[in-house]
């Protein structure tokens, strides 16, 4: 049987053709069961565990005067004002 390479002349990876596509198989009929064990038991779609907590989502109204102040430095006013409130919050501790 003739296989095409994956790979052009430079080693890249080429496009992937629907043939290619079709020829596969699956994981579970290629990998030894000990390395098929180490692969993530997500569902598609699902996400991983997060380095950070993920950030909540929230709607807040804020005064024209402080929307400007952080956007007139461009993209990333969001993060920006993020870390403002957390610099905020370090020194106006709340007593336990």
């Amino acid at each position: 049987m003739n296989k095409k390479s994956l790979t052009n002349k430079e080693g890249e990876v080429r496009e992937l053709t629907k043939k290619d596509i079709r020829t596969m198989r699956s994981a579970s009929d290629v990998l030894p069961e000990n390395m098929l064990a180490m692969l993530a038991t997500r569902k598609r779609g699902q996400r991983g565990p997060q380095k950070k907590p993920p950030k909540i989502s929230v709607t807040a109204r804020y005064s024209p005067e402080v929307v400007k102040y952080f956007k007139v430095e461009g993209r990333g006013w969001q993060v920006r004002m993020d870390e403002a409130l957390k610099q905020w919050i370090k020194k106006h501790p709340r007593a336990a």
